[in-house]
């Protein structure tokens, strides 16, 4: 749902910073991970995200409430 410039922005810095590599396809361009280990650890963080998430919304001090 991101503009397509934030995620190309997005994914040329994971790039720059060596986390992921690209090749081109067509006029497109296939992103993947540098490092499998990688996945991993963005699974873990997706499994927190979604035990956790709904309380970090509803936080007062930092949740959408705050805002």
């Amino acid at each position: 749902g991101l503009p397509q410039s934030t995620v190309s922005a997005h994914l040329a810095f994971l790039r720059d910073c060596g986390l992921v590599t690209s090749r081109p396809e067509g006029r497109a361009s296939m992103f993947s991970l540098a490092h499998p280990e990688l996945f991993a650890l963005l699974t873990a963080a997706e499994q927190l995200l979604a035990a956790t998430g709904d309380a970090v919304v509803l936080c007062p001090t930092y949740g959408e409430a705050r805002r």
